[in-house]
């Protein structure tokens, strides 16, 4: 196992270790330290979702459509329902209420919005991060998860990335029992099957998979059995063969990828060959084909997330190992600027722009919840999900809800438990 690896289950150790004093002292806190509402990753883009692997997760939220947390005429309740005047009860809105559970338990997985409004859940970790190949589908319309086809291969920390045709490529991963991998794979909804596409150039886990405005993915840095990579390649759909571009300035793994309203993709933080978080940031630009540095965050930064914000194009970059603050960056000058900070540390949460142009962070080692506000420059507590959670997923669905499912909160167990935010 490499050292990268052993850092990675140090890291989980400590995070754990924090959440039983937190527990102990009264307090909560997510994802190790305290966790948002993730991308594998994420989020993903990021590993991500989506763009996978920091997340991105990526990847969104929901309040309903109104996001609001308090309630009107009629008073409001303190998770933001209200009960209207006369007695009329409405829809409970900024509250997480469970659905159905998932065939397996799961964390470290990937969460993809298909076409057709359906949830495609694959691979993960279940038990003590043993790898898993099955995948499943959720059905808003009716709350349950239901197998589909399995993946060619168990993995774990992979991407997942909707192409332009509504298949999802599945790239790289790890599995403990074995090593990181280079092959991939697309799923077909209309099949529910996988099938194998070309291999990727490098081995990786640990990645950042961000879909380009020509249709092309951009898989960037990861870990390796060598450490942390700088290298990046495109996944052309029309060939199904990946290709080598321009390498990262800096080499990272678990950093962040958010695609910018230009076209190009914004990478930030990670952890460096040092094995210590990085505060860099670069710029990818498709035409050129290579990565230039941009400015850097205030903060070194890892297992945080990045969410571009509408309309203003910002980017939020939120969180990270015992981190509460949070930032924007501004692609227009290049630079990044502190922000409110959320209300409690978080790390490998999600984060989930939702309609109203709010950002849903949640989980990360506890149940609690927020919202940033971009108008206003702040967070806000909104209402706690069910269960304790990081490593989990949180996937938009088209009716404006929010899917968070699975994920673990000691590093030992995965859940197969999932809630919807609205």
């Amino acid at each position: 196992m490499s050292s990268r690896i052993c850092s990675f289950f140090l890291k989980l150790s400590v995070l754990s270790t924090l959440v039983v004093v937190a527990v102990a002292a009264g307090c909560s806190h997510g994802s190790g330290v305290s966790g948002t509402g993730g991308s594998g990753g994420t989020t993903a883009s990021t590993g991500g979702t989506t763009s996978s692997g920091g997340t991105t997760g990526s990847t969104g939220g929901s309040i309903g459509t109104t996001g609001g947390t308090t309630g009107s005429t009629g008073g409001a309740s303190s998770s933001g329902g209200t009960t209207g005047t006369g007695g009329t009860t409405t829809v409970l809105q900024g509250v997480f209420v469970a659905t159905g559970n998932m065939t397996a338990a799961r964390c470290n997985h990937m969460a993809t919005l298909l076409q057709n409004g359906k949830v495609l859940i694959a691979g993960g970790g279940s038990g003590t991060f043993a790898a898993v190949a099955s995948a499943e589908l959720y059905d808003p319309s009716t709350g349950k998860f239901t197998p589909t086809g399995s993946m060619s291969a168990k993995r774990w920390r992979h991407t997942a990335t909707s192409l332009p045709d509504g298949t999802v490529l599945i790239a790289g991963g790890f599995d403990i029992s074995s090593s990181y991998l280079a092959s991939a794979e697309l799923y077909d909804p209309t099949t529910g099957k996988f099938a194998t596409t070309g291999d990727m150039t490098a081995a990786r886990g640990f990645h950042t998979a961000t879909s380009l405005p020509n249709g092309t993915v951009l898989v960037a840095g990861g870990n390796s059995l060598n450490g942390a990579l700088a290298s990046a390649e495109l996944y052309d759909p029309t060939t199904g063969a990946f290709t080598a571009t321009g390498g990262m300035s800096v080499a990272g793994l678990n950093q962040t990828a958010t695609s910018l309203p230009d076209g190009k993709v914004l990478i930030t933080g990670g952890q460096g060959q040092s094995i210590v978080p990085l505060a860099n940031a670069q710029v990818y630009d498709p035409t050129a084909g290579t990565f230039a540095a941009t400015g850097s965050m205030d903060v070194a930064r890892e297992e945080h997330t990045a969410t571009l914000l509408l309309p203003s194009g910002k980017v939020l970059v939120a969180g990270g190992i015992f981190l509460a603050s949070a930032e924007l960056y501004d692609a227009a000058v290049g630079t990044f600027s502190a922000t409110g900070s959320m209300t409690t540390a978080r790390a490998d949460h999600t984060a989930t722009l939702l309609g109203n142009g709010k950002v849903l962070l949640a989980g990360g080692g506890d149940a609690s919840s927020e919202l940033y506000d971009p108008t206003a420059g702040r967070f806000a507590a909104t209402g706690s999900m069910t269960a304790k959670r990081y490593f989990h997923t949180a996937t938009l669905l088209l009716s404006g809800k929010v899917l968070i499912a699975g994920g673990t909160y000691d590093g030992n167990t995965a859940f197969a438990s999932a809630e919807l935010y609205q």
